[in-house]
Formats: structure tokens, C-alpha cells, sequence
């Protein structure tokens, strides 16, 4: 595999989880919002990602990267929390906020945040080795 090819397959790691984040960020900003006007609550939303062949597939060296095929919602139903005093309760009494749970939430960003590290890594150890490849062409 080129080492210019590692570039490529790290950048679409590290731009795939950058969505996740922007993802997970939006569902833990919403996940305390009850349902609007129209009575639907925000739904957690899911990143879907999707193998994608980095260079042409009669060359050797095609290696996979990785992108955002979609970002789906959650259908599971809301939690259901009997308050009859919130001025957002339906006609039982009851307020309906979003499906968002808080703490899986949290895990997904912190194994998002990690990918992304790990992303960054492959590349400056990628760039690390080819500077000292160029110091060792120019010292002969």
C-alpha cells in the first residue's frame, strides 16, 4: 500500500467519526427536549457507515476507507413522564420527551472521539515516516 493511500483511508476514518460526533453532539444537546408543536419529540438519530474502495480495483495496492452511508433515527417511542402542570402535557397529564438515552450516548462519543484519535495518529505517524524517509535521501 502507498503510503500517500494511508492518507486517504485515515482522512475518511477521521471525517466519518467527525459525523458521528456532530451526531451524537446533536442527540445529547436534545435528550431533555419534550415534543414540539406538531407532538412529535426529537429522536435520537444513528450514524450508518459503509465500506468504500479508496483507488481503482484493478490496482494491487486498493485498500478500503470508510464513510456515512446514512444517519437514521431511532424509532423506539419516547419516554412517557406524567407531569399534568408542564404547559407541553397532552390531555392525560403526560409529557412526552425524546427516545435520546444520555448514557449510551456518551459511550458512542467517547469511542468516537477515540477513532478519531486513532485517525490522527495513523496519520502523523504516516507523515513522521516519510519526513525521515526525505532526511535520508537528502543525507546521501
Amino acid at each position: 500500500m502507498s503510503m500517500f493511500r494511508i492518507f486517504e483511508v485515515a482522512g475518511s476514518a477521521v471525517s466519518a467519526q467527525s459525523q458521528r460526533l456532530n451526531v451524537v453532539a446533536s442527540n445529547l444537546a436534545n435528550a431533555d427536549t419534550v415534543a414540539g408543536p406538531d407532538g412529535q419529540a426529537y429522536k435520537a438519530r444513528q450514524v450508518v457507515f459503509q465500506t468504500v474502495l479508496m483507488g481503482a480495483r484493478e490496482q494491487p495496492e486498493a485498500a478500503a476507507g470508510v464513510r456515512v452511508s446514512t444517519i437514521r433515527e431511532d424509532e423506539t417511542p419516547g419516554r412517557r413522564v406524567h407531569d399534568p402542570k408542564h404547559p407541553s402535557a397532552d390531555a392525560e397529564g403526560y409529557v412526552t420527551y425524546s427516545n435520546v438515552n444520555a448514557i449510551e450516548e456518551m459511550v458512542n462519543m467517547i469511542s468516537a472521539s477515540r477513532s478519531y484519535q486513532n485517525g490522527i495518529e495513523v496519520m502523523n505517524t504516516a507523515r513522521s515516516l516519510l519526513q525521515k524517509t526525505l532526511q535520508m535521501g537528502q543525507q546521501a
